[in-house]
């Protein structure tokens, strides 16, 4: 009965696809990423993942939450985005319009911007009073904007704010008007600066009701921007006027305007974002300046970031001030990131984020420490953070550290399977853990090593399945064996899943 099982097991193996992979010790999935520019990556959505293999960083994604309508922005996100929005109104279904449309869109998408120009331009002239009319316009200026005629492109985007208030494009056309304002201010064009000057001022007429969706707020913002790299001489005061506002309405348009602060690493940058993150009333606008004070590399940053970490009851807060410490690079910041990741007192998930972050600076100084703290440690989510954070140093004496955690019985089994599986995904020797084997005297164990070879790439790792497909007592780990192999493309497995199959 068991030789048939084992038979069926064989054959299922190399038949079936490969499964995802089974849930990983922990909470972290497998990932590989580059190092984190925090200047250009955003959104909050991947808060969490600081448990991604080889992460560095991460966490500063969640940096510019809330930072949606930079989108398109000279200098932020880049307004290429807009090339795959093409509305059509469902009213258009039967517009005479409609070869010319796609004309000019075919033409738009073989980079042919001329013609789409002039495709676009003539729905514009030729059909005024179409559902479709308006949205042309802007995408006829968005072709001129391709080939760098700007004056005209200007033109087109000014006709469409004045005559089709209703476009469906006119918010995606404030914001290229605003690029396109910026770059021929730079060029000298006179106009486009006083432009700029006139749209990035505050609107205080707006303080009894919040904006509508369709406000200009993003046309500001976006002004802003562009006289920031033209002139932050005149640009840094009007920001000050922005940040100085107290009006819920204006919070949105606080952030941004933090964002822009944190960009221009002008005198006045750590005055005011540190007077931000102490006294704006809007819990997001402070943690906006805190998570960028992590680009002021000064003492007095380290001290107010020290501070807060010290006696804020917010959590995000907290959070972006363990970030903006980690960003610092200073031996101060380090000592305070250590000293809160062993206060016991500390919340548990501040000190895990405290570890982690530790840990992304591979520095010999963090990994003894992380070590020493292992112990000291009761909260097996510390214990397990710690595992990680060494892992991710790479480095001789951390693979030891966690192949002995692996082998220490006195640990718990849950500590023992994260260390043994984090010491085989960042290279632990093969010959090491190829011999763990016969040692482990836990089933559990077994089984991990078992799915910690199936995913090593070298042939050794293949032989030591093959040895317990072959010779195992425990058919369930046999089984499990078995069906790895079916997953590997190595012919030798093959090989023996028809000696199996056949015995």
């Amino acid at each position: 009965m068991q030789t048939m099982q084992l038979v069926v097991a064989a054959v299922l193996a190399t038949q079936q696809p490969v499964p995802p992979l089974p849930p990983l010790p922990g909470r972290f999935p497998i990932l590989v990423a580059p190092q984190l520019d925090a200047l250009t990556v955003a959104s909050d959505a991947l808060q969490g993942l600081e448990g991604l293999a080889g992460l560095a960083g991460m966490e500063a994604l969640e940096g510019l939450q809330g930072l949606e309508g930079l989108q398109g922005l000279e200098g932020l996100q880049g307004l290429d985005v807009l090339e795959a929005f093409d509305p059509v109104p469902p009213e258009a279904s039967q517009d005479p319009t409609d070869s010319l449309w796609r004309a000019a869109r075919q033409a738009f998408n073989r980079g042919d911007y001329t013609s789409a120009a002039n495709l676009y331009g003539d729905i514009a002239r030729r059909y005024p009073s179409t559902a479709r009319a308006g949205d042309a316009l802007y995408w006829a200026a968005f072709a001129l904007y391709k080939n760098d005629d700007l004056s005209r492109a200007r033109s087109l985007l000014v006709t469409q704010q004045r005559q089709y208030s209703k476009a469906a494009t006119l918010r995606d056309a404030a914001a290229l008007l605003a690029r396109i304002q910026t770059a021929l201010a730079k060029q000298g064009d006179e106009e486009a600066g006083r432009w700029l000057t006139q749209h990035a001022q505050p609107d205080t007429t707006r303080a009894q009701s919040c904006p509508s969706e369709d406000d200009d707020e993003d046309m500001r913002i976006a002004a802003l921007n562009g006289l920031l790299q033209m002139d932050a001489a005149n640009a840094v005061p009007i920001l000050k006027k922005v940040l100085a506002r107290r009006d819920a309405c204006s919070a949105g348009l606080r952030r941004k305007a933090v964002f822009l602060v944190s960009q221009k690493h002008a005198d006045e940058t750590e005055d005011i974002l540190l007077d931000v993150a102490q006294h704006d009333p809007d819990p997001e606008v402070r943690q906006q300046a805190v998570f960028w004070l992590s680009q002021v590399p000064t003492d007095r940053a380290v001290g107010m970031l020290d501070s807060i970490l010290r006696t804020t009851g917010d959590a995000e807060l907290r959070e972006k001030a363990l970030f903006a410490l980690s960003q610092q690079h200073s031996p101060r910041a380090g000592q305070i990131l250590r000293t809160y990741a062993e206060n016991a007192n500390a919340p548990s998930e501040a000190r895990e984020k405290a570890i982690f972050w530790l840990g992304q600076q591979h520095s010999g100084e963090n990994a003894a420490f992380l070590r020493g703290l292992y112990g000291k440690l009761t909260e097996e989510d510390l214990k397990e953070k710690v595992i990680f954070s060494l892992s991710q140093m790479h480095d001789a004496d951390n693979n030891r550290w966690l192949m002995d955690i692996a082998l220490n019985e006195r640990e718990p089994i849950e500590m023992r399977k994260k260390a043994l599986f984090w010491a085989g995904q960042t290279g632990g020797d093969l010959t090491q853990l190829s011999g763990l084997y016969e040692r482990m005297q836990n089933r559990d164990m077994k089984e991990q090593l078992i799915f910690v070879y199936s995913q090593r790439h070298e042939a050794a790792a293949v032989d030591r399945l093959i040895q317990i497909a072959k010779t195992e007592q425990d058919k369930e780990l046999r089984k499990k064996a078995i069906f790895w192999l079916g997953q590997s493309h190595d012919p030798r497995a093959a090989q023996v899943l028809l000696e199996i199959i056949n015995q």
